[in-house]
């Protein structure tokens, strides 16, 4: 099997990243991806609560080479930066930075700046800097979930049918999943659910209900 071709400054981040490791004081921490599917990203974020700039910035990478060069270029991208053109990057300027990804490893710069997009949005909403209300509707509840992976399919829980139903009521979410509670992947599913809905303002409480547990 030929190997993948990595330019030099792939190469440069993946044998020397930038910023990594656990932010123990981080203000926002957000995962992205799922190591049972090949590439995850854990991106921390410390904020100037006086003028919004990135601070200090940090990731952990679970993958290929371009999972953690991309994760140690954006870090170095966006600190410093104020959290409004910290938004506006996307994982064309970041793929263009790093000298071109790969073709089969450019989903690694789309993993980096989803990464980054979550943990600016947490940041708004915890700290009231969203200028829009944020209202959670089952609709948009299940375009979060999507960006939840099922390891046993490589697909989001919501496509592959992991979700069964959901029900919002008095900002309560419960999550019905076609998994049993044992099932290997139960655990890790259960918390990229919490990381991705805990944090929204109108969300008091995520129950999760799994098929056993259904009489």
């Amino acid at each position: 099997m030929a190997s993948i071709p990595y330019n030099e400054i792939i190469l440069d981040h993946f044998r020397n990243p930038r910023n990594v490791g656990e932010m123990k004081d981080a203000d926002i921490k957000t995962t992205e991806g799922s190591p049972a599917c090949g590439d995850q990203i854990t991106l921390y974020l410390k904020v100037d609560p006086s003028n919004h700039n990135i601070i200090d910035v940090s990731f952990q990478s679970y993958g290929c080479a371009s999972n953690i060069a991309t994760g140690s270029i954006i870090t170095e991208m966006v600190k410093g930066l104020p959290l409004e053109e910290a938004k506006k990057l996307n994982w064309q300027i970041v793929n263009e930075k790093l000298g071109g990804l790969p073709p089969v490893k450019v989903h690694c710069a789309v993993l980096a700046i989803d990464a980054l997009h979550s943990a600016i949005e947490k940041y708004e909403i915890q700290h009231g800097l969203k200028k829009e209300t944020v209202v959670s509707t089952k609709e948009n509840l299940k375009e979060r979930l999507k960006r939840v992976i099922d390891p046993s399919s490589g697909r989001d829980i919501i496509s592959s049918n992991v979700v069964k139903d959901l029900n919002l009521s008095d900002g309560i979410l419960t999550v019905y999943l076609s998994i049993d509670e044992r099932n290997q992947f139960a655990a890790n599913i259960s918390s990229e659910i919490h990381e991705k809905i805990d944090f929204l303002p109108d969300i008091k409480k995520v129950n999760i209900i799994y098929e056993d547990k259904r009489l």
